[in-house]
């Protein structure tokens, strides 16, 4: 089963764009599932802030029965405890975890309503292969329970057999990307590592480093690059339960053109 969506519905440019001038705030994701025909979104706005559970019963509500959520980790849980630039703002290791529970109990309407398709962790490009960061990834899926993981690493040191190994036998998803190719980055390595395949469409955009988010994100992928995904995204189908395709090109609306 393939499902499509974007990396987040609710942008000030998609409106005269995507949605009508005068559509709602409220109505957003009603119109996103039912007029421009997603099954699915990614939840980026979890990574900057810990949500109530009253904001996912909301959104659970005005979904139909088959709408499917995937929810990005708080950055307290992937980013924070890694990054040596907080210095005296850095969390503990207990910490991290601490909220790994806050951020669980948050999704308790998505998964009581059958909404949940997974959780994205999300590491930073300091995030490196190491025996102690691998530990920390288990310790993180202990804390999620039965949830399932999706997980995307940033540091091209990752891209290696010994990693999808780790994963398979860990049931932990991979999360593969496409964005431009350029030495710090990923490469597209388009492997399924669970019942969860995933894909994220970043644009390839070479203006990525030192630019605002807005600018990096700012891609319309041709018909011809979208037919060079075909063949991957049908083996990675062959071997998941279920896969996802979210589309981060949302600068002007151009991850629903596409």
């Amino acid at each position: 089963m393939i499902k499509l969506g974007t990396s987040g519905f609710s942008y000030p440019d998609w409106r005269g764009t995507v949605y009508p001038q005068k559509l709602q705030p409220k109505d957003t994701l009603k119109y996103y599932e039912q007029e421009l025909g997603f099954d699915c979104v990614e939840i980026n706005s979890t990574y900057y802030n810990l949500l109530a559970p009253n904001v996912f019963k909301s959104m659970a509500e005005k979904t139909e029965k088959d709408f499917e959520f995937v929810v990005k980790a708080y950055r307290g849980i992937t980013h924070d405890l890694f990054d040596d630039r907080l210095k005296n703002r850095k969390p503990t290791k207990e910490q991290a975890l601490n909220n790994c529970d806050k951020f669980v109990r948050s999704l308790n309407p998505l998964r009581e309503a059958n909404k949940l398709g997974c959780v994205l962790l999300q590491f930073p490009v300091f995030f490196q292969p190491s025996e102690q960061n691998k530990d920390y990834l288990l310790e993180c899926k202990e804390h999620f329970y039965d949830i399932p993981l999706a997980v995307e690493f940033r540091n091209k040191a990752w891209a290696a057999p010994e990693t999808f190994k780790f994963l398979k036998k860990n049931n932990l998803g991979y999360y593969a990307v496409d964005e431009p190719k350029l030495e710090r980055l990923m490469p597209a390595v388009y492997e399924v590592t669970n019942d969860i395949g995933y894909v994220r469409f970043h644009g390839r955009n070479k203006n990525w480093f030192n630019t605002p988010v807005k600018e990096r994100y700012d891609y319309l992928y041709s018909d011809k690059e979208l037919k060079e995904f075909i063949p991957h995204i049908k083996e990675m189908d062959k071997k998941a339960k279920k896969t996802y395709l979210f589309f981060n090109n949302c600068t002007n609306g151009q991850s629903v053109i596409c």
